[in-house]
């Protein structure tokens, strides 16, 4: 486990008064000089879980500074790891709960419960793409009933926020599943309700909330998602993310009509532009779901899993951040976990790390958001299976690697500043 500081540091901000704004050396006269470094990681999705990263990073950290304060803050962006990062940040516990899963079968799902009546759910534990072997895709089918399943158990637990993960999902069901479990009724011409997944939203003529659960007008629906996109179109639901899912061209057309349909009798019946909401088509439409039928509001991942866990206030204590996730490139942008860290972490002119499994395409623009520096844990060509299979070690090392990056740095303040050395040496490795 990690060791958390307890102690409050007297800090001097060296080099921020001598314009070297890339690093933040912090020292106490009187007690020699302590590197207060905060890992908030994502997972490395498949690979490794939040905590697993930040006990390696941990290690690597120690090779070269073994007397280093860390804490660690688990870090997820609505997806995977979501729940787990919120129980573990704030002292929750978990629960099961048997739900239908995507294609009509039995899954048990995990979701937890956190202090003063909250709870923390992911629909990928429900009505995610994992839950699914490939040859069993059916998009058209796929339902999110089970994440609605996971909301009744929350009410039924006394929960008055509810916090919803909204990441890795096998369907584009615009929600109706989700709603269907908590009451709602979607009709078809004959009065009937319509069925189940995307591919009967062109049937709906009509939708009856007067049956959904009478506690969600008390409960606050905060859904987390990691991505912005419209309902529909070209950069909408069904387009960029059905493929994922195994939609073939015709589906993708069939589903984003779909959608488009359901926003127009919403727009209709009750009179929400929904369509439009930046993150509407989250998990398949779901996002537009979760506002419409059932008054949840969208906000990003990572912004939620760090306001619930206080994270800014983390900050002052900390000299430098560790974060990273499974794979860094230009879309890292875009709500992810390393550039929400680092727009927080700017206001407190705490420097960033970013240590990555891999660095792809465009990477170079996170650095126009505030992260500092980034390490790939693989340095070297090889298959997926090799980089899994030695993914503890290359965190490790890729930890040993920046860290004496930052020695080097700190060796060059030592020259201009020679009488600080005897402070910083005791507690390096390498001096």
């Amino acid at each position: 486990m990690l060791k958390k500081a307890v102690r409050k540091v007297d800090i001097h901000t060296l080099l921020y008064e001598k314009g070297r704004k890339d690093m933040d050396i912090r020292f106490n006269n009187k007690e020699g000089y302590y590197l207060n470094i905060l890992i908030a990681s994502d997972s490395y999705k498949g690979s490794l879980s939040t905590d697993k990263v930040a006990e390696l990073i941990e290690k690597g950290v120690r090779k070269v500074f073994s007397g280093a304060n860390l804490a660690y803050i688990p870090m997820a962006d609505g997806g995977e790891g979501t729940v787990d990062a919120m129980v573990t940040a704030l002292n929750g516990r978990y629960e099961y709960q048997e739900v239908i899963g995507p294609m009509g079968d039995t899954v048990s799902a995990k979701y937890g419960v956190l202090e003063d009546g909250k709870a923390v759910i992911e629909m990928a534990a429900a009505s995610g793409l994992p839950l699914v072997p490939e040859e069993q895709r059916n998009i058209l089918k796929a339902t999110t009933y089970g994440t609605g399943q996971l909301i009744k158990a929350a009410l039924d637990l006394g929960c008055k926020q509810i916090y919803i993960g909204i990441g890795g999902s096998a369907t584009n069901d615009g929600g109706i599943g989700m709603a269907q479990a908590l009451g709602a009724h979607f009709l078809d011409e004959n009065g009937k309700e319509a069925g189940f997944g995307g591919g009967a939203l062109d049937s709906i003529v009509d939708i009856d909330l007067s049956g959904m659960d009478e506690r969600l007008k008390e409960t606050e629906l905060v859904i987390m998602s990691d991505v912005s996109n419209p309902l529909c179109g070209p950069e909408g639901a069904s387009a960029v993310y059905g493929p994922q899912k195994g939609a073939t061209p015709e589906q993708v057309e069939l589903l984003d009509q779909g959608l488009f349909h359901l926003a127009r009798i919403i727009k209709r019946k009750f009179n929400k532009e929904v369509d439009q909401l930046k993150g509407a088509g989250a998990a398949g439409g779901l996002g537009m779901g979760l506002v419409a039928f059932a008054g949840g509001r969208l906000q990003s991942g990572i912004e939620a899993v760090m306001k619930a866990s206080d994270f800014n206030s983390k900050l002052e204590w900390a000299d430098l951040v560790i974060t990273g996730e499974g794979r860094i490139d230009g879309q890292s942008v875009n709500g992810k976990v390393v550039t929400g860290i680092s727009k927080y972490a700017a206001m407190h002119h705490v420097p960033v790390i970013a240590i990555v499994g891999s660095i792809g395409k465009n990477a170079e623009a996170v650095y126009e958001y505030h992260i500092d520096s980034m390490e790939s844990c693989v340095v070297s060509p090889g298959t997926l299976e090799e980089a899994l299979k030695s993914a503890e070690d290359n965190l490790i090392a890729a930890t040993v690697r920046i860290m004496r990056s930052i020695l080097v740095g700190m060796r060059l303040v030592m020259y201009h500043e020679p009488e600080i050395s005897e402070k910083i040496a005791p507690h390096s490795n390498s001096f």
